[in-house]
């Protein structure tokens, strides 16, 4: 039972806020020590010798790069303005827009936290200028922002990939499915949400001159194209098999700073701020795989892991039982710890299982990221939720955006639901 304690005194430190990879580390060595002495960490070195050098993780700090300096070519504040204009006139359609913009940035940067706060400050003042429900608002830019987690190249995938022994690039085009098929959801939530409640999606008056509208539309266009040919090209070079996720990553790099030169804000202060950016968030993710790698081999040690593929393995109505177990246990977490601990401790623990059960490995980590999505917005801890609010205006109370963000909880769960009994549909069963 000693693994299973130590499951629990981990989880306990995470919760009183403990920082993660210390929490994993910390605990892994006091444990590791205490069943099986300090010699089971005589092969720790080779382990974090192997993660630093692992081909596939190298696409994480290369992509997270090509969102920060994508975010500072201010793309995401043009693409709001341009799509807004163009959507205006619509019923709804500031909400549509920022949907439609989420989805963008999403392909393009991946940053969560920086397409939520891009949306925050140009977009929510927009929405409610013009009277929109403030929930309404809130949680369609919560929501918009996450987009990321699902929709290639993300980051969630790649580390999934990587836990679960999946090509990445087999991941990214299973996503795109869903992806889509979520953020179509959103838009017709939206138009039936404004149909029902006019006064809480009223249309923009929008300016009639011909030339005028000539120009918003070549604006648009503008602000549209260059974003989608870099995303078009990342992935495109994934899919047709010309480049591997890595290697298109770092062809993401080059092209986001391109991207800076188009836009004018390329600067050598910017490349530095952005590096440096992209090192420390780096750090933290590989930090944690570090402190989980140590967690992971004491577990294992300790007989913790036989354990919960014993207990897992006999859960009634086999492969879907566990299905449901496992999302529902997911989803739990996901309101208190973050995605990537989630990624590096849970779900080395599931997988086997899923395995034994003949479970389809990308069936499993697809439906792992949606769900992981849905921590982005789940209270007390989403970390959307904590963006927004530090952005938003001073009129919009932490109670509008909970309220707002629990429709689209329940889409994300829904979509979820039908990974699991129609995987067919989505192409995910072979």
């Amino acid at each position: 039972m000693i693994g299973i304690i130590m499951f629990a005194v981990a989880l306990l430190m995470l919760l009183f806020g403990f920082p993660v990879a210390f929490t994993f580390g910390g605990v892994a060595l006091i444990f590791g020590v205490i069943a099986e002495g300090p010699d089971m960490f005589a092969f720790m070195p080779f382990r974090i010798q192997s993660i630093m050098e692992n081909v596939v993780l190298m696409a994480v700090p290369l992509f997270i790069f090509m969102g920060i300096v994508l975010q500072k070519t201010k793309l995401a504040e043009q693409l709001l303005e341009a799509m807004g204009k163009l959507f205006g006139g619509v019923r709804g359609g500031l909400a549509i827009s920022t949907v439609l913009v989420g989805a963008l940035l999403a392909a393009s940067t991946g940053v969560v936290g920086a397409s939520v706060v891009a949306m925050g400050l140009i977009s929510l003042p927009v929405m409610l200028k013009y009277n929109y429900d403030k929930s309404l608002a809130c949680g369609t830019i919560c929501a918009s922002g996450t987009l990321g987690q699902i929709i290639p190249p993300s980051i969630v995938l790649i580390i999934l990939g990587d836990v679960l022994g999946i090509p990445v690039g087999d991941l990214f085009q299973a996503a795109v499915g869903p992806g889509f098929i979520l953020i179509g959801i959103y838009i017709i939530y939206i138009l039936v949400y404004s149909f029902l409640k006019p006064e809480a999606a009223p249309p923009i008056p929008m300016d009639e001159d011909l030339d005028h509208k000539h120009e918003q539309y070549i604006r648009a266009i503008k602000a549209i194209v260059p974003p989608l040919a870099l995303v078009l090209v990342v992935l495109g070079s994934i899919f047709a098999g010309i480049a591997t996720p890595t290697e298109s990553s770092a062809l993401g790099g080059i092209g986001a700073l391109m991207l800076s030169v188009v836009y004018g804000q390329f600067s050598w202060k910017m490349v530095y701020e952005s590096a440096k950016e992209t090192i420390k968030i780096s750090s933290m993710v590989f930090g944690i795989l570090l402190g989980a790698t140590a967690f992971a081999m004491a577990f294992s040690y300790t007989g913790g892991d036989v354990i919960v593929e014993e207990v897992l393995s006999h859960l009634p109505g086999g492969q879907m039982g566990f299905l449901i177990l496992s999302m529902v246990a997911i989803l739990i977490l996901g309101f208190f710890i973050d995605f990537v601990e989630i990624s590096f401790i849970i779900v080395p623990m599931l997988a086997p299982v899923a395995d034994a059960l003949g479970i389809a490995p990308v069936w499993f980590a697809i439906l792992i990221a949606m769900n992981l999505q849905t921590s982005f917005l789940t209270p007390p801890f989403g970390f959307s939720l904590f963006y927004l609010k530090g952005v938003a205006p001073a009129g919009v109370k932490t109670t509008d955006i909970y309220r707002g963000v629990v429709p689209f909880i329940l889409m994300q769960v829904g979509v979820v639901i039908s990974i699991i009994l129609f995987p067919e549909f989505y192409g995910l069963t072979d």
